[in-house]
């Protein structure tokens, strides 16, 4: 596999990496072009650039970027050699006057990118930002297809899928339940995001063990030049970020960086005195907090080639004494690398590391929950970029994951797992451009250990430019995933999120005969069109389809020892989506609306699921202003329909017969309250979900590196009463958090 891939004869390959010169930070979408030809690229999210096919001779590079001076390079290329070249930008103000999408519309035309949503730190931070931070998290609820429960509960569905089918990826490792129980923030430091891909559906080989949807975050490294960092304090939360070199970076030699960020909430604290209204009572205040680490070392050689070393650890807890204490925590660390092998136009990437997830409820009225999964990963994959615009992509991944489950359900019936199980799969696809087509197709191949039993899976993506601002796109594919969720579906909002790898054990499929697949499998079928009606506005419309003709459930209704623990369903989400987006140096519009339908069959009915939010519609819009550009005014809304949920019937007195059949259950008064639900399953409907914030942001230069960055935003600005749960026994409705505003200071350095 490591065998040079040699170019075709008269020409070679130019490779290399574009930088800032003052922090060392990669440019991503850079435009590269070759003086006197027509050949030309754009730099990736680490700011590597690969053009095959160039003439041999003498040739300029041409580099350039929107805030940054063009550059021209002069490179002598060889015959059948590959080049590298390191290049470094520098700030230009002037240039700021323009808008320049070329690039990401030159990747418009050369990539499918159906149900691919890129979003950068810029875009993040031109949203409102709730108690003076902005997040991916809020970020992630203004994309089409993606349903949020709200202010509180952290959990995201994209597409009909739930969180266990969503693949949430921290610098190529997955991270289990990465949000926080206080629904604004992720573990996620925003001054680290580099990049984020969120692949809503349809997505290639390179991608399995999840049927639903792929959101895969980047981190930048540390500044390569000098000392820099940032500390802030709101309401919500204090936080701090350290970076700096270790060895300079140069236009030649190697160098190398670190970065230590840290954030701690202090809401459960400020809110019985700033937001008493909002708290549970004077006492509790708002029960959230969280404590998040993390840390990166990376090193870059003089030929492109670059290691990071990270790690990790996050907690969140809920502490409300009246409901219930709920916390988890999440560990981890790793390496990946990038190598650039001399003189082959062969790129190798790689990750090697480990994440350790541990989650526990105590209510006041159920038995306590614990679940855990612990996970080592190890991959590698190759690319080969060959000439006429084509690209292979190849490779392996080995997983070995444990997972650690006790619950006892509501008959007192319990459900254990301890399990260890191995993945292994390999992919390979490939691209192809024309100047009207573009394909890709791929396949997977997943290998269950503990089933056992494995899952070939073909990938499709196509895409054809019907004119250079019409574009038609489409993609299909096959997907599985051994994980099951073990929350309780009956309730909208699960704090609690535990883990179950596929059972081991014999259980029935939906005709009582047993099951031939212990797979939990999904095919998709995406369909749009890019649309630039004008040089700054961009639309996109796309429909779908995921059908899921096996999913795997735990059986709540178990009775007894000698019942399944595992039962099946069928299910399907289908619907459309239609994006807005309008950009110039000042204006920035956002706005998406959404149409899905999610349905399920357990063997008796088709239900809605939990999640089934019919019309969902966000608007987000920010405006800079002033002669330095230092003022930010945002706001966003969001409007959505109603969740459904199971009502209640009736009710009775439960008795546990705690003392078998001694039990005196004539003259014993328990104190348990059971719940009849209604036979119609998910059949009403709650109400309404309405949010509007603002914000605005002032920054304050102080020298060349070091200002200030001053936030006042109001969050449920029009004191919304969106509900959060309904206690059925208590008769007792709890909202979501009503109107807060705050104020935010953050010292950049």
């Amino acid at each position: 596999m490591l065998t040079s891939i040699c170019v075709s004869a008269q020409t070679g390959t130019l490779r290399g990496h574009v930088y800032d010169s003052e922090t060392g930070e990669a440019i991503i979408f850079g435009n590269i072009t070759v003086e006197n030809t027509t050949l030309g690229t754009n730099t990736d999210i680490d700011g590597l650039f690969v053009l095959p096919d160039v003439p041999v001779g003498e040739q300029t590079l041409t580099v350039s970027y929107l805030g940054y001076a063009p550059k021209n390079i002069t490179i002598n290329v060889g015959e059948g050699k590959v080049i590298y070249q390191k290049i470094l930008l520098s700030t230009d103000g002037v240039q700021l006057k323009a808008v320049d999408i070329s690039a990401r519309r030159e990747s418009a035309r050369t990539e499918v990118q159906i149900s691919k949503l890129q979003v950068t730190q810029k875009q993040i931070k031109a949203l409102p930002s709730t108690g003076g931070d902005a997040d991916i998290l809020q970020y992630l609820q203004v994309l089409p297809g993606v349903i949020t429960t709200g202010d509180q509960g952290g959990q995201i569905f994209i597409r009909g899928g739930s969180p266990i089918q969503n693949k949430i990826m921290l610098d190529g490792m997955t991270i289990y339940n990465p949000f926080h129980s206080v629904g604004f923030y992720s573990i996620f430091e925003t001054e680290l995001i580099k990049n984020v891909d969120v692949l809503t559906g349809g997505f290639n080989a390179e991608h399995g063990g999840r049927i639903s949807a792929v959101v895969d975050i980047n981190t930048r490294e540390g500044n390569k030049k000098r000392l820099a960092g940032q500390v802030s304090g709101s309401p919500f939360m204090v936080k701090a970020l350290l970076e700096g070199p270790i060895l300079k970076l140069k236009e030649n030699g190697a160098a190398a960086s670190f970065v230590l960020t840290g954030k701690r909430s202090i809401i459960d604290q400020t809110s019985k005195t700033l937001y008493s209204y909002a708290g549970v009572n004077d006492t509790i205040g708002l029960p959230f907090f969280f404590n998040d680490l993390y840390a990166k070392f990376t090193l870059a050689a003089n030929n492109g080639s670059k290691v990071n070393v990270f790690g990790f650890n996050y907690q969140d807890n809920y502490n409300n004494p009246l409901i219930a204490e709920i916390g988890w925590r999440n560990s981890g660390g790793g390496f990946n690398f990038n190598l650039l092998p001399g003189n082959s136009n062969l790129i190798v990437n790689g990750i090697a590391g480990y994440s350790d997830y541990f989650s526990e409820i105590n209510t006041v009225d159920e038995n306590p929950r614990n679940s855990g999964i612990r996970e080592f990963f190890i991959g590698i994959d190759f690319g080969i970029f060959g000439g006429n615009k084509s690209e292979v992509n190849y490779g392996v991944e080995v997983k070995s994951i444990r997972t650690d489950f006790n619950f006892t359900n509501v008959f007192g019936v319990p459900l254990e797992q301890f399990q260890n199980t191995t993945e292994l799969s390999a992919f390979v696809k490939y691209r192809k451009s024309w100047d009207k087509l573009v394909i890709e197709p791929g396949v997977r191949l997943q290998y269950y250990a503990s089933l056992p039993e494995g899952s070939i899976e073909p990938r499709l993506g196509i895409k054809y430019n019907i004119t250079d601002f019409f574009r038609f796109k489409a993609a299909a594919g096959i997907y599985s995933q051994n994980l099951i969720a073990a929350s309780n579906e009956r309730d909208v909002v699960n704090l609690f999120t535990g883990f179950l790898s596929g059972p081991d054990e014999r259980f029935n499929d939906l005709n009582g005969d047993p099951v031939s697949s212990k797979i939990q499998k999904s095919q998709h079928v995406v369909g749009g069109f890019e649309i630039d009606l004008f040089k700054n506005l961009e639309v996109n419309i796309e429909g779908y389809i995921k059908n899921y003709p096996q999913l795997i459930i735990v059986n709540r209704n178990k009775l007894s020892a000698a019942d399944s623990n595992y039962a099946t369903e069928t299910g399907q989400a289908y619907g459309g989506d239609i994006s807005l987006k309008y950009q110039t140096p000042n204006w920035y519009f956002w706005t998406t609306y959404s149409l899905g339908f999610v349905n399920r069959f357990d063997g008796e009915q088709e239900y809605r699921t939990i999640f089934d939010r019919r019309h969902n519609f966000n608007f987000l819009a920010s405006y800079t202003m002033g002669e330095k550009q230092d003022w930010l005014f945002s706001a966003r809304y969001n409007f959505g329909t109603g969740f459904p949920f199971t009502q209640t019937q009736s009710f009775y007195n439960y008795q546990p017969f705690l003392e078998g059949a001694s039990t005196e259950y004539e003259t014993n008064n328990s104190e348990n309250i059971g719940i009849i639900y209604s036979d119609v399953r998910n059949g009403g409907e709650l109400p309404p979900y309405h949010r509007f914030d603002i914000s605005v942001q002032k920054d304050i230069q102080l020298s060349k590196t070091t200002g200030l960055e001053i936030v006042a935003g109001i969050t449920n600005i029009t004191d919304r009463r969106n509900i959060f749960y309904f206690d059925r026994v208590r008769y007792e409705r709890v909202d979501q958090l009503p109107i807060l505003p705050s104020l935010a200071i953050r010292f950049n350095f």
